[in-house]
């Protein structure tokens, strides 16, 4: 007879305020009883799974859009995504796993056409702050990370974490040594500089200084991982006609030339790929500072040598192309004023 009697589906606002009443048992409390906690977690547990399933469907159902909808506008009305967000280091790798997967659903959800979860985030910018220290734990960085690029998906919560001193933080999380949190990191900070064009266009001209000079420490640092992670977001962010006065900046510094002229030569052959297709702006730009000339001219036999040389396997067209239109820049420049005098090209 036991089966005959199955418990009905609570509704997405029995959910919402079963999880909200659970939530407060999740961090060690001296006054709860370790069983009485154990009890409530495993009872969190199911309800995340609940709300996971509700959102995403099974093996027998979809998802209804009503409960969709319902479930979106209970668990933002009220404080319960920064609770369970608090949760996380109390909880298994299982559970946060569906947390996140929950948190990521709720936040592309469109109710009337607006996003509730924007407009929350726009409103508790503090969860986004006790988010990115997370993003350096090692237990964490996993799920607070996946978490903080569905925020970023929201233009008001890139905004805020761009104007905020939280974005040097990256500059550090990125050469951490544990491979986890680099590689996650490096997710993060790329869907910052490249999702919300206009917001990031801003950001790179008003900070342009402090920036840059970060920026290139990634591309010369001694981890392989870093740089090309780091040379190819470089081309993502100075290709991408937002950034067109950026771009131009950028290409106008010598010292920024010879960085990307030694990437040219690195032992790893994706990294001299995406060099390439940063290198190729500054002997582009028709508006070249005579030392960038200079420079250019100085080395134009031993660059017209190494293009000569330099191909790939899955090379296509448009890298030929590109290439012929380099070297014919760099062949048809002259020397006008005497060449500086600094390393040259080899």
């Amino acid at each position: 007879m036991k089966g005959f009697f199955k418990s009905k589906p609570r509704t997405p606002a029995e959910l919402v305020h079963h999880l909200r009443h659970l939530l407060p048992y999740t961090a060690p409390n001296p006054v709860v009883r370790k069983t009485k906690r154990r009890e409530k977690i495993c009872e969190l547990t199911k309800v995340i799974l609940e709300m996971r399933t509700l959102l995403y469907g099974d093996d027998r159902l979809e998802p209804a859009e009503e409960a969709c909808i319902k479930l979106t506008q209970e668990f933002f009305k009220e404080d319960t995504c920064r609770m369970l967000i608090a949760s996380l280091p109390y909880l298994d790798p299982g559970t946060r796993q569906d947390i996140t997967h929950v948190i990521a659903n709720l936040q592309r959800q469109r109710v009337n056409g607006r996003y509730p979860a924007s407009e929350y985030l726009e409103c508790n910018t503090a969860l986004l702050a006790m988010l990115l220290p997370g993003c350096d734990d090692s237990e964490l960085a996993l799920s607070y990370g996946a978490i903080l690029r569905e925020c970023i998906r929201h233009q008001a919560s890139a905004k805020y974490i761009l104007e905020s001193d939280h974005i040097k933080m990256f500059f550090r999380y990125i050469q951490d040594p544990n491979f986890d949190i680099a590689s996650d990191a490096a997710a993060t900070f790329r869907e910052l500089l490249t999702r919300h064009k206009s917001t990031v266009a801003e950001f790179l001209t008003r900070n342009y200084d402090w920036f840059f000079q970060e920026y290139n420490s990634l591309l010369e640092s001694s981890n392989y991982i870093t740089r090309r992670n780091a040379v190819r977001l470089l081309g993502a962010m100075l290709l991408d006609r937002s950034n067109t006065s950026v771009m131009v900046r950028y290409v106008s510094s010598l010292d920024n030339m010879r960085i990307l002229m030694n990437l040219l030569r690195d032992s790893n052959k994706t990294i001299q790929l995406e060099a390439f297709h940063v290198f190729k702006l500054f002997p582009a730009n028709q508006k070249k500072p005579q030392e960038i000339v200079n420079v250019l001219v100085a080395n134009k036999s031993k660059l017209v040598r190494f293009f000569s040389d330099f191909s790939f396997e899955k090379a296509d067209e448009q890298f030929e192309y590109d290439k012929a239109e380099v070297v014919k820049e760099i062949v048809s420049l002259e020397l006008n004023d005497q060449a500086c005098s600094t390393k040259q090209f080899s």
